[in-house]
């Protein structure tokens, strides 16, 4: 489904970027189970990701900027165009505001076929106009063959390609995509992220993507907001506010397995590192130095991918921590062996299918973990 309803030609020129300003504040409900949209940012041209986990606002924020929620108060300017402003009570609505939306569900016509979806948004122009600008789109997605077919007869790639040709053909000022690509495998994804870059390239309008995929946040934004209960709580480059969290949520999210409470015990400033006990157990790790005092509540993540496993004791290492546990599980997940450790506390460590039949690694085995300082995440308890 499209929100867009311009007559403009997507011109083939770059234009003049333009960028989307928002300040918004939404609330619904008014007892315990009640939920606040607060955000502000500036996203310019180009893709910016929104990562958050399920009821966290991602939705909800592009529906306000879409016209299909209405703010509590705030403004909401794209391209230098006002479409919402509570204090001088303007709300545009949501067919004025020329916003390109597509959903999930793609919401494509049935009974219409590929080039019919397309021209749904041009209703109002000529014939030959519909024409003109349907196959520049078509042909730019590389779903110039499907014209004639319904979306019945292709597939789930070619579907998410004429969703987006159905939205970008009527120029919009912005893009918000709702998760149009979740179902689509890695390398089809790919060529139809590379397609929208190249469209944007010339348009240059800013894009907001939803997405629950780590894996998508590096490969497709260039900017990385993380709404958390509706508030955006972390804002960056991908590797900056997923490789280097500081909050539990963006650690979960950005696929730290192992997250645990632990205490400073020391710190060592000549070194610039800290030793942290983990809560529940005698295991203290050497961390990165962090803006902390003895006996202060931390905690640490770790990814699962970042432990070594070892089956005698190492020695001659530069890893400061080596850990003693046992195994308690071993699962094989595709081409990875999931290991779970008990060293006081239970480990995650994530092992190729040949380390497992190398070691001939066996539940109730004694093992040792092997644990870089830099791998030792800290966030605030």
């Amino acid at each position: 489904m499209e929100i867009a309803r311009s007559e403009a030609n997507p011109a083939s020129v770059a234009k003049e970027a333009a960028n989307l300003e928002l300040r918004i504040s939404k609330q619904f409900g008014s007892d315990k189970q009640s939920f606040k949209l607060e955000a502000s940012f500036t996203a310019e041209h180009g893709i910016t990701i929104l990562f958050g986990a399920s009821g966290a606002g991602k939705t909800t924020l592009l529906d306000c900027i879409a016209g299909l929620t209405t703010p509590e108060s705030g403004r909401i300017v794209v391209g230098g165009k006002t479409l919402f402003d509570s204090d001088a009570r303007l709300d545009v609505a949501t067919q004025n505001r020329n916003i390109g939306y597509v959903f999930q569900d793609l919401a494509l016509f049935p009974h219409l076929t590929a080039e019919q979806n397309v021209c749904y948004g041009l209703t109002k122009l000529t014939a030959a106009k519909q024409q003109e600008l349907s196959s520049a789109i078509m042909e730019s997605f590389r779903i110039a063959h499907l014209g004639k077919r319904k979306p019945r007869k292709i597939s789930g790639g070619e579907r998410q390609r004429v969703a987006l040709a159905r939205t970008l053909v009527t120029d919009p000022i912005a893009l918000l995509l709702d998760e149009p690509l979740v179902a689509l495998d890695f390398s089809t994804k790919s060529k139809i992220i590379e397609d929208l870059r190249a469209w944007n390239e010339a348009h240059r309008v800013p894009i907001l993507y939803v997405t629950h995929s780590r894996d998508e946040v590096f490969a497709l934004g260039e900017r990385v907001l993380l709404l958390e209960e509706g508030q955006v709580v972390a804002d960056g480059a991908p590797h900056q506010v997923m490789t280097v969290p500081r909050m539990e949520t963006v650690a979960s999210l950005a696929g730290f397995e192992n997250i645990f409470d632990a205490l400073v015990t020391a710190v060592h400033e000549d070194r610039g590192t800290m030793t942290c006990k983990l809560t529940g157990s005698d295991v203290e790790l050497e961390t990165p130095l962090v803006k902390a005092r003895p006996g202060e509540a931390l905690r640490v993540g770790i990814q699962a991918g970042d432990v070594l496993l070892a089956t005698s004791r190492p020695a001659g290492l530069s890893a400061r921590n080596i850990v003693a546990g046992k195994i308690t599980m071993l699962m094989q997940r595709d081409v990875i062996v999931v290991a779970k450790v008990n060293c006081g506390v239970e480990m995650e460590v994530h092992l190729t299918l040949a380390a497992r039949y190398a070691l001939h690694l066996q539940p109730g085995q004694a093992v040792w973990l092997i644990v870089k300082t830099h791998s030792c995440h800290l966030m605030r308890s």
